[in-house]
Order: structure tokens, then C-alpha cells, then sequence
């Protein structure tokens, strides 16, 4: 194997750990910032297409070449399946939904109710204590005269 892999790196100039992938090339030694990979985006006919394609495959192995040609999974083509015949594809876009405002108004405000009843609930037992120290300290309350 030794033998095999000096004889090639002495015709294409690689060595055999460039050639293996665990020294990087001198090309991306640059000090270039490379670009972030971004999530693919199929459009909705892009899928319908491939759905057809797919559709039409009878023979072993034609699907595998489909996926393989296109650079789809076969999770791709079964997620895609369900989406279609539940009539989803491409009705929805992903993510929270936008909601009605008046409702988060709502929720906002009945968030808001709850927290004001529970601190007048605090309140009043604070007066509630106060009344019955000033009756056991014999003070006189402007309500008792």
C-alpha cells in the first residue's frame, strides 16, 4: 500500500495524507473567510416535481438515482409524500403562526389582570394586619370614631 501510494503522490505532487484529506491544501491556507452553508429552500413546484419524478420510477434503483442525481434523502420524498396528500404543500410556511394581534391583546391584558389581582389580594391582608395591630395596640382608626 506504501508502495502504491508513493507512486502516486511522486505523479500528481500529493502526498498521501493531502491525498487523504487529513492535511489541508495549500489553497485553503488562505487567510479568506469563507461563506456560512445555508439551509436548501425547495420551492413548492421544485417538489412536486421531484414527487412526479419519483411517482413514475418502477424499476429497482431508480428512485435511489433520482435522490442521488438531485442531492436529496429519501426522508425528503416521504415528508414531502405526507405534505402533498394532506394538501399542505406549500399552503403553510414554516414556524409560528402569525396569529390575530387583537388575541395576543387579549392574552397580554389577562396576564396583566392576574397580576394586578394578586397584589391587591397581597394589599389587602397588609390592611387586614394593620386593623387588628391597631386593635390589639388600643389605637384609635379614624374608621372607629
Amino acid at each position: 500500500m506504501s508502495h502504491t501510494t508513493r507512486n502516486r503522490s511522486s505523479i500528481t505532487g500529493v502526498s498521501s495524507a493531502e491525498s487523504m484529506g487529513q492535511v489541508p491544501s495549500s489553497s485553503s491556507n488562505s487567510s479568506e473567510v469563507l461563506p456560512r452553508a445555508t439551509r436548501r429552500r425547495f420551492s413548492t413546484s421544485y417538489k412536486l416535481r421531484i414527487l412526479a419524478q419519483a411517482d413514475r420510477c418502477t424499476q429497482k434503483g431508480e428512485i435511489g438515482a433520482l435522490l442521488r442525481g438531485e442531492g436529496l434523502y429519501s426522508s425528503h420524498l416521504s415528508t414531502w409524500r405526507t405534505l402533498r396528500d394532506r394538501g399542505e404543500l406549500g399552503s403553510k410556511k414554516l414556524g409560528r403562526p402569525a396569529g390575530d394581534p387583537s388575541e395576543k391583546e387579549v392574552v397580554r391584558l389577562r396576564r396583566e389582570n392576574e397580576r394586578l389581582n394578586a397584589k391587591l389580594d397581597k394589599a389587602e391582608i397588609i390592611i387586614d394586619v394593620q386593623k387588628k395591630l391597631s386593635i390589639l395596640l388600643g389605637l384609635d382608626t379614624p374608621a372607629s370614631e
